[in-house]
């Protein structure tokens, strides 16, 4: 049998290795043994030399542990990540992490905050815009006439605006296309003082809060009631519909928002009509839009898809916490807070299009036909040219 005999330390502290006399005999395994090697096995009792790693003299413990293995042919070990032949050392400050690209875009809205832009204040409050990479600066216009002439001069990213007015921007040429539908039912309405009726409106004085008002609502009223542009006075009150009212400097107005107003004026006593834009004889249309400027599409395309995605996960969770999302809401926009918006959230929310990128194209083609039929548009205009799903 093997025995291994430990001698004194030497120098570099090697172990002596004898082979002992006795060796049993290996049992047969069927197989011949293997030839000895060239010159013969070397005689039993040869005396072999080991090196002895596992022990260290006291003054190599002390020093560098690679300082042992100094010119041996063979080092220490292996170089592998789990046995370096030198620990690794890191040099300097760690390497800040670079934060994930932010893309910027700005929009404005078509006027002040309501509960009809819910999903854009709901989606940034839930930093739906920010896990997707996207700062989306949302900005009230001074005049809501503006946002619709920034975006076509590349000054804002996005706008809102309705469908009508959609229709006739690009008619004029302004380079503007719809990405999405914020709200799928029209919202304009006739709103009228109660004591006036819908058959009696010759020599009356309808206010108009918007050129597609005027130019489409308006128009659609008169043809519908057989009366001139003559027969009725229409000032533009440029949103300042209920101070109007309210005041008597009108005795109605076009284009006022049907579950709004109406409510706003009775808190004032105010009894009023209201009539749709279907009763006028206006075909369905889209409330609410967001429109991108055509020419700047390509490069804005993904973040459009994106915030177009962060807006339907918000229109969601609107629908599915409907006391939670106002309570949002009005933290968020104080100014949305009123009686008559807090009372007319339940009919908003339900308004809001669950699926904002999906295009509805006979919608599209029947207004844009609708128009040139009444020759409110020069031409008819392909539907691409004037909405797009993103998506697609």
């Amino acid at each position: 049998m093997l025995s291994f005999i430990r001698r004194p330390a030497r120098p570099r502290t090697w172990a002596t290795l004898t082979l002992a006399l006795g060796l049993p005999a290996l049992p047969a395994l069927g197989h011949a043994a293997p030839e000895a090697p060239e010159g013969g096995y070397p005689p039993l009792g040869t005396e072999v030399m080991v090196p002895d790693l596992g022990r260290d003299t006291p003054s190599e413990a002390t020093e560098d542990p690679l300082a042992a293995f100094e010119g041996r042919s063979g080092g220490p070990a292996v170089d592998t990540p789990t046995r370096p032949i030198a620990p690794a050392v890191a040099v300097g400050p760690v390497e800040p992490i670079a934060p994930p690209p932010v893309t910027r875009l700005s929009l404005m809205l078509d006027w002040y905050p309501s509960p009809r832009h819910a999903a854009l204040f709901v989606a940034r409050e839930l930093d739906l815009f920010s896990e997707r990479g996207l700062e989306v600066d949302i900005r009230t216009p001074a005049d809501p006439n503006v946002p619709a002439k920034l975006l076509a001069t590349s000054r804002v990213d996005l706008a809102l605006t309705r469908q009508p007015l959609l229709h006739l921007l690009v008619d004029q040429g302004q380079p503007v296309v719809r990405v999405a539908t914020l709200v799928g039912l029209p919202l304009a309405s006739l709103v009228l003082d109660d004591a006036i009726a819908l058959e009696s409106l010759a020599g009356k004085r309808i206010g108009h809060v918007a050129p597609d008002a005027e130019q489409v609502l308006l128009a659609s009223l008169l043809t519908h009631q057989a009366l001139t542009r003559d027969a009725l006075d229409s000032p533009d009150l440029h949103f300042r519909l209920e101070q109007a009212m309210r005041e008597g400097r009108v005795d109605g107005v076009i284009g006022a928002v049907r579950y709004l107003l109406p409510r706003a004026l009775a808190d004032d006593g105010l009894a009023t009509r209201t009539y749709t834009t279907e009763d006028i004889g206006v075909p369905r249309y889209d409330g609410l839009i967001l429109m991108a400027n055509r020419d700047e599409l390509a490069t804005q395309r993904k973040a459009i898809v994106q915030l177009v995605e962060a807006l339907e996960e918000a229109t969601a969770w609107i629908v599915e916490h409907p006391s939670a999302s106002w309570e949002l809401l009005a933290e968020a926009e104080p100014a949305i807070d009123t009686p008559a918006n807090r009372a007319a959230w339940p009919e908003a929310m339900r308004r809001l299009t669950l699926t904002p990128a999906a295009l509805h194209e006979r919608r599209y083609a029947d207004f844009e036909r609708f128009l040139n039929q009444r020759h409110l548009v020069s031409e008819t205009t392909p539907v691409e040219r004037l909405a797009i799903d993103p998506n697609r």
